[in-house]
């Protein structure tokens, strides 16, 4: 693993392999970890980045994906051959004005808003970044006067790391109203490895849905603080509507209050690691390191996190 530093490449040492890979490499399917929260800022990206540099260090195959399709952020962390750029696309409908005969019924049919309709002065558009490509407008004109067209809204790009790991980044275009399909098109870019580890978008809105949909298991990553709380029971509600089955990572646990721990112990979640909130932590991580590579304590910490989540998806 090759990652980036103030002082230029380092290249990690090879360990000893802790991890017994058999049982992931014994499934048919990839195990797809997601490392979300309710809240931007929790740590979700260290957490992902480090897990990535453990794993890739017992030459387990696996993949990191970025899904934070409007702010990814993981490529500051390693340096890789880019491999592959594909450019995604969506269809969306062209209505056509001199067939059109004004009825308003793909309005009607519009469940986003998308189409814009002055039926006294004979004016409709569709409203590109508002369109989620249903094709219900296709179904409600009779006059065959809307057609589709392809929309670029974003692209993945695909970065070798070494033999067995890749990194995947899910980038939509400014000013597109969901980044869904580029994360979708971003998680199954990774389907040929045995691990997959998913960074979810912040909050519990469509991009987090689909990205922790796919996952065999959520790591939910929370601050001991009023508003973590509030969007930890967010996320919490989702997932138990998913039936995903998830433990928590509390992150900065030296500040804030008891009420999550509370809270976690009440509704008998697993916590799986806490992380206090120590300079040398936030010092490596503004500098694009990864802890793990750089204090031995923490590399066994994290060795251990997947060792707990193996068990849980591996059985």
């Amino acid at each position: 693993m090759i990652i980036k530093s103030d002082t230029g490449i380092i290249t990690n040492t090879d360990t000893p392999n802790l991890i017994d890979s058999q049982k992931v490499s014994m499934r048919k399917n990839p195990v797809k970890i997601a490392i979300a929260s309710g809240k931007g800022g929790t740590g979700k990206t260290f957490i992902s980045t480090n897990l990535f540099a453990i794993l890739s260090q017992q030459n387990i195959p696996v993949s990191l994906v970025d899904c934070d399709a409007e702010e990814p952020n993981d490529h500051f962390f390693f340096i890789g051959d880019l491999i592959e750029e594909k450019v995604v696309t969506v269809r969306i409908p062209s209505i056509n004005s001199e067939s059109c005969r004004f009825c308003g019924k793909c309005h009607e049919y519009c469940n986003y808003n998308a189409i814009f309709y002055l039926p006294m002065h004979h004016q409709i558009s569709v409203l590109e970044e508002l369109c989620h490509s249903c094709g219900a407008c296709l179904v409600a004109c009779g006059h065959h006067a809307i057609t589709e067209k392809e929309m670029n809204i974003g692209h993945i790009r695909t970065f070798f790391i070494k033999e067995g790991n890749s990194f995947i980044e899910a980038r939509v275009n400014i000013g597109v109203y969901s980044p869904v399909n580029v994360i979708k098109a971003a998680i199954k870019e990774a389907d040929n490895q045995n691990i997959i580890l998913l960074d979810s978008p912040p909050g519990t809105s469509c991009p987090f849905i689909h990205t922790v949909a796919t996952a065999d298991y959520v790591v939910l990553v929370a601050e001991p603080t009023p508003f973590g709380m509030s969007d930890f029971k967010k996320s919490i509600e989702v997932l138990k509507k998913l039936n995903k089955p998830y433990g928590v990572i509390i992150n900065k646990s030296t500040l804030g209050n008891r009420n999550l721990y509370e809270y976690i112990e009440q509704e008998q979640i697993e916590l799986l690691m806490e992380i206090p909130y120590e300079s040398e932590i936030a010092v490596s991580y503004s500098e694009g390191k990864i802890i793990s590579d750089l204090h031995p304590k923490w590399h066994k910490r994290f060795e251990i996190l997947y060792e707990q989540i193996k068990e849980k998806t591996c059985k």
